[in-house]
């Protein structure tokens, strides 16, 4: 996943609001304590969130599975004069050499896990992670954004330099949706280059996020709405969800 689109991935998410999306970050950390301290940040793709939190004091460490999108992190917090360590690391294994505060999974990395295997591996290697007291802190795309949005039909954008197509077709027994993208690439000699992404999400109900966090361990389990502080509804787009690992 993410093999040659890493390149491109900060110029097509160029509309979103890295630094909003750390204010609500950085305000849901200080909600459970944590307005300092270290942080990890699971599917932190091109760092484009781990740096502004870090700028905000936090000292992070940013894990994901792909080699390409960590390069293209490190790359940036160098350009920016920022220390941040990236690893590469399957979320489902997570294993950091010490304990942090509090654990991420930013823009939909957990929709990216397939399973209840897979969710249950990533929120037990969380709570190994995070220091008692501590928080895990996540948020995903709803099942009514998958669904009802996000399968809405053929999108494409053409910019001066690539183009791209994006099919999307939801599957209602398993609950998730495949993500289809085509880019050309505009070569220096004018010619184009094909590529093509492939993936997989899949929509968690709120009953499933809070019964697997239980099972893992954490307590205090909370959902958010639409990145507010107010209470998670089915009809949202996205939650935010904490849960902390309860100090024995």
């Amino acid at each position: 996943m993410y093999q040659g689109f890493a390149e491109l991935y900060d110029e097509l998410m160029d509309d979103v609001n890295y630094e909003g999306w750390a204010d609500h970050y950085a305000r849901l950390l200080s909600i459970y304590g944590i307005r300092s301290g270290k942080v990890c940040e699971c599917a932190c793709g091109t760092g484009s969130l781990t740096l502004p939190l870090q700028k905000r004091g936090f000292q992070m460490t940013g894990v994901d599975i792909s080699r390409e999108m960590l390069w293209q992190a490190a790359q940036k917090a160098r350009k920016n004069g920022i220390a941040i360590p990236f690893v590469q690391q399957d979320m489902r294994s997570l294993n950091l050499h010490k304990p942090v505060d509090a654990v991420l999974a930013t823009c939909d990395g957990v929709n990216y896990l397939l399973t209840e295997e897979d969710l249950l591996g990533f929120f037990r290697a969380a709570k190994r992670s995070i220091l008692p007291g501590g928080a895990l802190i996540f948020d995903v795309s709803t099942p009514y954004k998958l669904k009802n949005i996000l399968c809405s039909g053929l999108m494409y954008e053409d910019r001066d330099d690539v183009t791209y197509l994006w099919q999307n077709t939801w599957h209602e027994r398993s609950q998730t949706v495949n993500l289809d993208l085509c880019f050309f690439v505009r070569e220096n000699d004018g010619k184009y280059r094909r590529m093509e992404e492939h993936q997989t999400q899949r929509a968690w109900s709120m009953d499933t996020l809070k019964e697997v966090l239980w099972k893992a361990g954490f307590r205090a389990v909370c959902m958010y709405s639409n990145g507010s502080l107010n209470a998670a509804k089915e009809q949202d787009e996205r939650w935010h969800i904490a849960a902390t690992n309860p100090v024995k």
